[in-house]
């Protein structure tokens, strides 16, 4: 058993994080304050080929497994970028798995190579105000209308969606009382986001400023048949295809970030001098920050063992969720000791650890909660009646 990072997933490692050396701490504190879509960061990726790492090498993605894709996230986060970098390429790696392994030749071939150079972005639109977690309960219809589709509806918590030329949507193409279970009904569409018929308003939001989160409303959207990925009605089954993979993506980024503000907490509690010593001589801020170190590499092996099994075509879930799960408590956790570590100056937006703590809100949240969690690995792992 080998816990190394081959010569190949070190030198993705190196090579994101040169990238991510071109936009320091001053580039992201200024997105954070000004906001915009961080566009260079992101074409900075694209011309080296990394928006594409997990998709098949035919449509000039990396032909790489979602092992390396957390390598490269857990970099981008670490490197100071926070989840307004990771965010800003999280869609591309994962969001359009549905396409890879239930779309048409023709639907693989125009889809998938403009998202992997750059030229398209995506949202991805699934969650309504009503419905949060219960997916089956969605209301956004789409209905069939000759050789197109109809859509009206709602959705909320849309990242990118102010920026993107496409979306991913799931809808519902049969009423709820028309089928026999609830996930049936439901189908998976990749089309245009045409703002003529489709609203979108942002959310002011705590923190990840740079990558806009959103209402959307969909007023007659006609979507082509020729979009539907799949078949009719299969669209639940197709998105639940790519949750293991976001769980492992988004424990990688919570577990970045949580290494970086302990990286600035130690490194300020070695230079802050009080009463003649630095403060980083003292159990009481050594403890934490040792702690801190400790829960993240617990998190980061969990992570790995979760991809690597999922790469192995093994089933991963209970992984997957405990690596979520372990890695958004422990992100957390840092970025909070860091905030207290520099006492009055983690207040401060210079020493960027505060919008650490801001931006570890949003892995801990979404894109299930840590109570969701709990509650799987109970009725899965353990046996435990289901208590919802």
């Amino acid at each position: 058993m080998n816990f190394a990072l081959s010569p190949e997933q070190e030198a993705v490692q190196e090579a994101v994080a040169r990238i991510c050396a071109g936009f320091g701490d001053e580039y992201w504190l200024q997105r954070d304050r000004e906001g915009g879509f961080p566009t260079d960061f992101h074409q900075a990726l694209a011309r080296d080929g990394w928006l594409g790492i997990c998709m098949p090498e035919e449509y000039g993605g990396g032909g790489l497994g979602i092992t390396e894709a957390a390598i490269m996230m857990q970099t981008i986060a670490q490197s100071g970028a926070g989840m307004t970098g990771a965010s800003a390429v999280h869609m591309n790696i994962f969001g359009l798995n549905p396409v890879v392994v239930f779309g048409n030749e023709a639907q693989k071939r125009r889809m998938l190579p403009p998202l992997i150079e750059g030229r398209e972005r995506a949202c991805f639109a699934v969650t309504e105000p009503n419905a949060g977690l219960d997916t089956t309960q969605l209301r956004t219809r789409a209905e069939r209308r000759g050789d197109r589709y109809v859509v009206n509806g709602q959705k909320i918590w849309i990242s990118t969606a102010q920026v993107a030329e496409k979306v991913l949507l799931l809808a519902r193409t049969t009423p709820v009382e028309q089928v026999r279970r609830r996930t049936e009904g439901l189908s998976l569409f990749y089309t245009t986001l045409d703002r003529a018929r489709v609203q979108v308003r942002e959310i002011e939001k705590m923190g990840r400023k740079a990558v806009d989160s959103n209402e959307v409303f969909f007023d007659n959207l006609e979507v082509p048949v020729e979009d539907r990925i799949g078949d009719e009605g299969r669209g639940f089954e197709y998105i639940l295809h790519g949750l293991n993979p976001e769980r492992i993506l988004i424990a990688a980024e919570a577990a970045g970030l949580g290494l970086v503000a302990l990286e600035r907490a130690t490194r300020y509690a070695s230079e802050r001098v009080v009463f003649g010593r630095p403060i980083g001589q003292n159990q009481a801020i050594q403890h934490p920050l040792a702690a801190n170190w400790m829960e993240l590499q617990a998190a980061r092996m969990m992570i790995l063992n979760a991809a690597w099994r999922y790469d192995q075509g093994l089933s991963c879930a209970a992984e997957a969720n405990a690596a979520k799960y372990l890695a958004a408590e422990a992100g957390f956790k840092a970025c909070q000791q860091a905030v207290m570590t520099h006492g009055g100056f983690g207040y401060a937006r210079e020493y960027h650890v505060e919008r650490y703590l801001r931006e570890v809100m949003i892995p801990r949240i979404a894109p299930v909660s840590p109570q969701l969690i709990l509650c799987f690995i109970a009725e899965k792992v353990l046996g435990l009646p289901k208590s919802y």
